[in-house]
């Protein structure tokens, strides 16, 4: 079991970098769109989370409740991610990770940033929906 903890550690340690968190985080996010283990991605998201300060840290950026946070990280009972992964699947799409242009930006700036990739986004389709 210690080697376990040792690989944990390590991941923990190279998880901190956010361009390694979004890399690792869409190669499950991909692995999720093949076999559809959701607790793989919840574990992995939980990963990051303690790699990039840990609950607490992330209750403080969502102003959200830290014990709340925990349960919405935890892998009891059916996820939001399965039931949203299986809606999108079946319109064809895919959930994908990116960096967000600015990463401590105002609810404002955000809604802008949004509203102007509506208007001139498309939406990425798999190629089974294009047919």
């Amino acid at each position: 079991m210690r080697k376990m903890g040792i690989w944990r550690e390590y991941l923990i340690e190279k998880l901190a970098d956010r361009e390694r968190a979004i890399g690792y985080l869409q190669a499950i996010l991909d692995d999720y769109q093949i076999d559809g283990n959701c607790t793989v991605v919840l574990r992995a998201l939980q990963t990051v989370v303690e790699a990039q300060g840990g609950v607490s840290e992330l209750a403080k950026q969502t102003d959200m409740d830290p014990e709340v946070l925990s349960k919405v990280l935890s892998d009891d009972g059916p996820s939001l991610l399965d039931v949203l992964g299986t809606v999108l699947s079946a319109l064809g799409y895919q959930l994908s990770i990116k960096p967000r242009a600015h990463k401590n930006s105002n609810l404002e700036t955000d809604t802008d940033e949004l509203e102007a990739r509506n208007a001139s986004a498309h939406v990425a389709e798999s190629p089974t929906s294009l047919q």
